[in-house]
Parts: structure tokens; C-alpha cells; sequence
């Protein structure tokens, strides 16, 4: 290899790794804030005992994909309720569980999912709740 060559080579490696870590670099420290949903609805007010189907934990994490799991046992096994961890039976519906108590969507959902860049395909089949 003659001299002249490693100096476009290491040109080459230079650009390569300053164009790879820019999105690391350039974004640091400017992390969005995270999203604090609303709970503020009159259903939730008027609950005694504020709770949801799952501890707040388990749904912030995997609501998704109870909601999956929802849909294919409704759809392909036909069953319509659901026993939560605490032993409390609920009906499986977005509609009609979820978004009963859940009802200012821009808030609550879109708040999330927008944070974290995700369009679910909910509202394909759903309809959206104007908000109570």
C-alpha cells in the first residue's frame, strides 16, 4: 500500500464514523420530557377506589399487548371476560373497559403514543370516544 492511499483511507474512516455518531452527539441532552397522562376524567373521579384492570406498572408496560391478547381471545376463542391478577372479572372491550374510564383520548392515549412515535391501529376498527 503506498502512503498516499492511507491518507484517503483514514479521510474515509474520519467521515464514516463523524456521520455515524451524529445523531448520538447532536441529540445529546436534549431528551424530551416524558409524557404525564391525564387521569383527570369524570369517570375516574367518581370511582372510590381508583384502579385499573392491571397494576399501573404492568399497563404502562404492556397494555399493548393485553389488548392483543384481548382482541384474539374475543375474536377467535369467544370469550368475552377477563380476570385480572386481583381477581376482578371485566368485560374485554377497548370501547367499552378501557375507554369507559379512559375517555379523553388526546390526553391519555395520544399524549404516549406520540412521545414515543407509534400510530397503533386501533381506530380501524374502533371508534374514537369524544371525550365525556
Amino acid at each position: 500500500m503506498r502512503v498516499p492511499d492511507f491518507k484517503y483511507i483514514l479521510i474515509g474512516v474520519g467521515a464514516f464514523i463523524f456521520l455515524f455518531s451524529f445523531p448520538f452527539w447532536y441529540n445529546a441532552g436534549r431528551a424530551a420530557t416524558a409524557p404525564a397522562p391525564d387521569l383527570n376524567t369524570p369517570t375516574i373521579n367518581e370511582l372510590e377506589i381508583k384502579e385499573c384492570v392491571e397494576p399501573t406498572d404492568f399497563m404502562r408496560a404492556n397494555h399493548m399487548r393485553l389488548l392483543n391478547e384481548w382482541r384474539d381471545r374475543v375474536v377467535r376463542q369467544g370469550e368475552r371476560v377477563y380476570v385480572s391478577t386481583s381477581g376482578k372479572e371485566y368485560i374485554m372491550s377497548l370501547q367499552n373497559t378501557c375507554l369507559a374510564c379512559h375517555s379523553n383520548k388526546a390526553q391519555f392515549c395520544d399524549e404516549c403514543h406520540n412521545y414515543l412515535r407509534v400510530t397503533p391501529d386501533c381506530w380501524s376498527c374502533h371508534l374514537e370516544s369524544k371525550g365525556k
